[in-house]
Protein backbone atom coordinates (compact mmCIF):
# COMPACT_ATOMS: atom_id res chain seq x y z
CA UNK A 1 0.00 0.00 0.00
CA UNK A 2 1.01 3.77 -0.61
CA UNK A 3 2.25 5.91 2.48
CA UNK A 4 -0.46 8.05 2.36
CA UNK A 5 -3.08 5.38 2.65
CA UNK A 6 -1.62 4.57 5.44
CA UNK A 7 -1.41 7.63 6.65
CA UNK A 8 -5.17 8.52 5.58
CA UNK A 9 -6.41 5.14 7.84
CA UNK A 10 -4.36 6.94 11.01
CA UNK A 11 -6.79 9.75 10.64
CA UNK A 12 -10.24 8.16 11.48
CA UNK A 13 -8.30 7.12 15.07
CA UNK A 14 -7.01 11.07 15.67
CA UNK A 15 -10.40 12.09 15.22
CA UNK A 16 -11.79 9.60 17.54
CA UNK A 17 -9.72 11.13 20.39
CA UNK A 18 -10.61 14.74 19.52
CA UNK A 19 -14.44 13.43 19.57
CA UNK A 20 -13.84 12.46 23.07
CA UNK A 21 -11.78 15.93 24.43
CA UNK A 22 -14.29 17.50 22.89
CA UNK A 23 -17.44 15.79 24.84
CA UNK A 24 -14.98 16.58 27.90
CA UNK A 25 -15.03 20.45 26.94
CA UNK A 26 -19.13 20.30 26.23
CA UNK A 27 -19.45 18.32 29.29
CA UNK A 28 -17.63 20.51 31.63
CA UNK A 29 -19.98 23.50 29.71
CA UNK A 30 -23.14 21.64 30.50
CA UNK A 31 -22.19 20.55 33.91
CA UNK A 32 -21.42 24.77 34.64
CA UNK A 33 -24.82 25.71 32.55
CA UNK A 34 -27.02 23.38 34.61
CA UNK A 35 -25.64 23.89 38.03
CA UNK A 36 -25.60 27.81 37.45
CA UNK A 37 -27.75 28.55 34.75
CA UNK A 38 -30.32 26.40 36.37
CA UNK A 39 -29.78 27.26 39.41
CA UNK A 40 -29.74 31.17 38.73
CA UNK A 41 -32.90 30.49 36.51
CA UNK A 42 -35.15 28.23 39.38
CA UNK A 43 -34.53 30.83 42.20
CA UNK A 44 -35.97 33.93 39.94
CA UNK A 45 -38.94 31.49 38.94
CA UNK A 46 -38.96 31.09 42.34
CA UNK A 47 -39.32 34.28 43.36
CA UNK A 48 -41.85 34.99 40.66
CA UNK A 49 -44.14 32.53 41.84
CA UNK A 50 -43.58 33.61 45.62
CA UNK A 51 -44.47 37.38 44.44
CA UNK A 52 -46.80 36.77 42.04
CA UNK A 53 -45.18 38.59 39.07
CA UNK A 54 -46.25 38.29 35.45
CA UNK A 55 -43.66 37.25 33.73
CA UNK A 56 -44.25 39.09 30.78
CA UNK A 57 -44.16 41.99 32.66
CA UNK A 58 -40.84 41.33 34.14
CA UNK A 59 -37.39 41.04 32.24
CA UNK A 60 -35.50 39.27 34.54
CA UNK A 61 -38.27 36.25 34.60
CA UNK A 62 -38.43 36.25 30.84
CA UNK A 63 -34.72 35.79 30.85
CA UNK A 64 -34.88 33.61 33.78
CA UNK A 65 -37.62 31.53 31.44
CA UNK A 66 -35.24 31.73 28.26
CA UNK A 67 -32.52 30.00 30.02
CA UNK A 68 -35.06 27.12 31.29
CA UNK A 69 -35.51 26.84 27.31
CA UNK A 70 -32.13 26.56 26.35
CA UNK A 71 -30.85 24.11 28.87
CA UNK A 72 -33.56 21.86 28.36
CA UNK A 73 -32.41 22.53 24.19
CA UNK A 74 -29.01 22.12 25.42
CA UNK A 75 -29.43 18.67 27.38
CA UNK A 76 -31.85 17.59 24.47
CA UNK A 77 -28.86 18.29 21.99
CA UNK A 78 -26.20 16.49 24.43
CA UNK A 79 -28.40 13.06 24.92
CA UNK A 80 -29.52 12.57 21.19
CA UNK A 81 -26.14 13.67 19.70
CA UNK A 82 -23.68 11.86 18.38
CA UNK A 83 -21.05 13.91 20.55
CA UNK A 84 -18.27 11.26 22.78
CA UNK A 85 -20.40 9.82 25.58
CA UNK A 86 -17.75 11.84 27.80
CA UNK A 87 -20.31 14.67 27.46
CA UNK A 88 -22.97 13.26 29.22
CA UNK A 89 -20.57 11.52 31.75
CA UNK A 90 -19.30 14.67 33.48
CA UNK A 91 -22.19 16.39 34.14
CA UNK A 92 -23.68 12.89 35.23
CA UNK A 93 -21.27 12.80 37.74
CA UNK A 94 -21.50 15.49 38.76
CA UNK A 95 -25.06 15.89 39.66
CA UNK A 96 -24.89 12.28 41.20
CA UNK A 97 -22.16 13.14 43.63
CA UNK A 98 -23.83 15.94 45.04
CA UNK A 99 -26.90 13.74 44.92
CA UNK A 100 -25.45 11.18 47.31
CA UNK A 101 -23.44 13.73 49.78
CA UNK A 102 -26.98 15.22 50.00
CA UNK A 103 -28.29 12.15 50.83
CA UNK A 104 -25.61 10.97 53.46
CA UNK A 105 -25.18 14.61 55.07
CA UNK A 106 -27.15 17.36 54.06
CA UNK A 107 -24.98 20.25 55.81
CA UNK A 108 -21.97 19.35 54.22
CA UNK A 109 -24.23 19.16 50.80
CA UNK A 110 -24.86 22.68 51.20
CA UNK A 111 -21.59 23.79 52.20
CA UNK A 112 -20.91 23.11 48.29
CA UNK A 113 -23.21 25.52 47.03
CA UNK A 114 -21.68 28.91 46.67
CA UNK A 115 -24.80 30.60 48.72
CA UNK A 116 -22.46 32.67 51.31
CA UNK A 117 -22.18 35.99 51.82
CA UNK A 118 -18.60 36.46 50.15
CA UNK A 119 -19.81 35.77 46.59
CA UNK A 120 -21.60 38.11 44.23
CA UNK A 121 -25.32 38.72 44.12
CA UNK A 122 -26.37 36.11 41.34
CA UNK A 123 -23.84 33.78 41.82
CA UNK A 124 -25.64 33.69 45.43
CA UNK A 125 -28.77 33.46 44.01
CA UNK A 126 -27.65 30.67 41.74
CA UNK A 127 -26.07 28.85 44.60
CA UNK A 128 -29.56 28.93 46.43
CA UNK A 129 -31.61 28.34 43.27
CA UNK A 130 -28.91 24.66 42.88
CA UNK A 131 -30.04 23.97 46.78
CA UNK A 132 -33.12 23.85 45.72
CA UNK A 133 -32.83 21.67 42.93
CA UNK A 134 -30.50 19.44 45.15
CA UNK A 135 -33.36 19.41 47.58
CA UNK A 136 -36.11 18.19 45.47
CA UNK A 137 -34.35 15.93 43.61
CA UNK A 138 -33.62 17.16 40.35
CA UNK A 139 -30.33 16.92 40.42
CA UNK A 140 -30.31 13.40 40.82
CA UNK A 141 -32.82 12.74 38.37
CA UNK A 142 -31.14 14.86 35.69
CA UNK A 143 -28.12 12.72 37.06
CA UNK A 144 -29.25 9.92 35.79
CA UNK A 145 -30.37 10.83 32.55
CA UNK A 146 -27.33 12.27 31.38
CA UNK A 147 -25.23 8.54 32.59
CA UNK A 148 -27.89 6.54 30.26
CA UNK A 149 -25.86 7.29 27.16
CA UNK A 150 -22.98 6.24 28.69
CA UNK A 151 -24.19 2.36 28.87
CA UNK A 152 -24.61 2.83 25.21
CA UNK A 153 -21.73 0.49 23.24
CA UNK A 154 -23.05 2.25 20.16
CA UNK A 155 -22.12 5.88 21.94
CA UNK A 156 -18.70 5.16 22.04
CA UNK A 157 -17.76 3.78 18.85
CA UNK A 158 -16.24 6.25 16.63
CA UNK A 159 -18.22 7.34 12.90
CA UNK A 160 -17.92 4.81 10.06
CA UNK A 161 -14.39 4.11 8.89
CA UNK A 162 -13.82 3.65 5.18
CA UNK A 163 -12.34 0.32 5.40
CA UNK A 164 -15.95 -1.23 5.97
CA UNK A 165 -17.03 0.83 2.09
CA UNK A 166 -13.78 -0.85 0.83
CA UNK A 167 -14.87 -4.49 2.31
CA UNK A 168 -18.62 -3.58 0.40
CA UNK A 169 -17.27 -2.87 -2.93
CA UNK A 170 -15.39 -6.08 -3.39
CA UNK A 171 -18.33 -7.79 -2.44
CA UNK A 172 -19.85 -9.90 -5.88
CA UNK A 173 -23.24 -8.32 -6.89
CA UNK A 174 -25.66 -11.39 -6.82
CA UNK A 175 -28.71 -9.57 -7.98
Amino acid sequence: MWPTRTLLRAFPDEVVDMRHIFGLLVGVIVAAALLFGGGWATRESNRGMTENIDPSRDTRMLIALGIMLVLGLLVGLVLSGRISPVATFIPSMVLLAWTVVYALDVSRAAELAPAGASVQKEIAEAGQGMLTLLGNGVYGLLGIALFVPVLMPSRWSGPARDEDDEYEETQPEYY
